[in-house]
């Protein structure tokens, strides 16, 4: 198990390629809070893991990847792109902050943050 922090999130951001929740699990703190686009902060793992096989189920193609990534002890950020793409619809190229707390090779704290105004254009 990989426990520098820049790595684990690395790693946790290409397994959202898989579209597969019992990989995504794995990078998972049984007790995560996650923060998406200034909704409600989801607490445990069950609770995220839910959310994102809804994402998963409703787009047909996935293809997140990272830009930069700037680590200072176990706090990771990341500028990234989440491609996604509705049935029958071109990639959407959505822009993307995530800030992570990685302990002991778990995330801890997700929030991510985007401009959800845009990203709807965008789908």
């Amino acid at each position: 198990m990989n426990t520098d922090p820049g790595k684990v999130v690395s790693e946790f951001v290409d397994a959202f390629n898989s579209k597969d929740i019992e990989r995504l699990a794995l990078f998972l703190h049984p007790d995560v809070e996650f923060e998406a686009y200034g909704d409600t902060t989801l607490h445990g793992r069950d609770a995220v893991l839910a959310l994102w096989s809804g994402v998963f189920g409703k787009f047909k193609r996935l293809e997140f990847s990272t830009l930069y990534q700037a680590v200072n002890g176990d706090v990771v950020l990341e500028e990234q792109i989440h491609g996604l793409a509705l049935p029958g619809r071109n990639i959407a190229p959505i822009k993307n902050v995530a800030v992570y707390r990685v302990r002991d090779g778990l995330i801890t704290e997700w929030r991510d943050y985007t401009n959800p105004q845009y990203a709807q254009t965008l789908l």
